[in-house]
């Protein structure tokens, strides 16, 4: 029997979105859809405003990641032009921006060897993406978008302008198992997307909320790899889902350790495992597969629970 097969068909941008201002950053700002670009760029995306003032400019998208870092978002709905470069760098000072996203409909090759440029001469702070997006159809189903990188900052070089005194051994080391991380989930096509890989002892996985995230940790001198579900401002958002805990611990499938971390603004709730070696690359994959596992599997019990009241 022949399987019947749709056609896939590329949509002009312009037939969702008439205007930039109006639809497409209006669109871009539901979380939803600013959660989809967050799992393309590996980074935590929090509106914080639209249509934000710099002076007499205004950028489209302004937000934060989970580490309180501040990312601008300047979307064109054309190919990209020498103006839209001159904004990007004008916001990306006025808010002093650290992760600067400029979505267009196509990247011209000078403008790709600017950001490429900015990347590779700004500091480990500084991280400029240039993006694609586009727009597809199968037969008649609703339009579904793409963001597809051209331009990203290369951790490793970011990494090795940092001051001399920060590139220890353990922080390189760090850097090197989420790199591997990474590339493990992306060569079997897994559904957990961390953030680029850095020399923190964390890295962190979107699910779609400003509320919390995922984060995967891997401490070299307690010998642990873990996962938890932070939530960075929010012990309302906690005591909601502590009102859940059988359910989502029997979602989860094993108990869970709940962190309300009074005096702090944060919260955790976490798991962990033993025998972690940071210093021994062979013995990595079994914490691969233990991290993807356990993620999926907060995926699973949480995510029901993200829109509680």
């Amino acid at each position: 029997m022949v399987a019947t097969l749709g056609r896939l068909k590329k949509v002009n941008l312009r037939e969702a979105w008439k205007h930039e201002a109006l639809d497409f950053t209006r669109w871009l700002a539901q979380e939803d859809n600013l959660a989809l670009l967050s799992e393309e760029i590996g980074i935590d995306i929090n509106l914080i405003q639209t249509e934000a003032s710099v002076g007499s400019f205004n950028v489209d998208i302004l937000a934060e990641d989970s580490n309180g870092r501040k990312i601008v978002i300047e979307n064109q709905l054309e190919a990209t032009n020498h103006d839209h470069l001159g904004k990007i760098i004008t916001y990306a000072s006025g808010y002093n921006a650290e992760i600067i996203i400029w979505i267009v409909k196509d990247v011209r090759n000078e403008h790709k060897q600017a950001i490429d440029w900015l990347n590779e001469h700004t500091d480990e702070n500084i991280n400029f993406f240039a993006i694609k997006l586009e727009l597809w159809q199968i037969d008649g189903s609703p339009y579904a978008p793409k963001f597809q990188i051209i331009s990203k900052p290369n951790e490793w070089a970011k990494i090795m302008k940092a001051p001399v005194s920060s590139l220890t051994d353990r922080k390189l080391k760090l850097l090197d198992f989420w790199t591997a991380l990474n590339e493990y989930l992306s060569n079997k096509g897994s559904q957990v997307h961390p953030q680029k890989p850095s020399s923190d002892h964390w890295n962190n996985v979107s699910i779609g909320t400003s509320k919390a995230h995922i984060s995967l940790t891997a401490l070299g001198k307690e010998n642990k790899v873990g996962v938890e579900l932070y939530i960075p401002d929010n012990k309302e958002f906690y005591y909601q889902l502590a009102e859940h805990k059988e359910e989502i611990e029997k979602l989860f499938g094993d108990e869970l350790l709940w962190q309300e971390l009074k005096g702090k603004k944060a919260s955790r709730i976490s798991i962990s495992r033993d025998n972690f070696n940071l210093y021994d690359n062979k013995s990595w994959e079994k914490d691969f597969i233990w991290l993807e596992e356990k993620t999926l599997a907060f995926k699973k019990a949480f995510c029901p629970f993200i829109n509680i009241n």
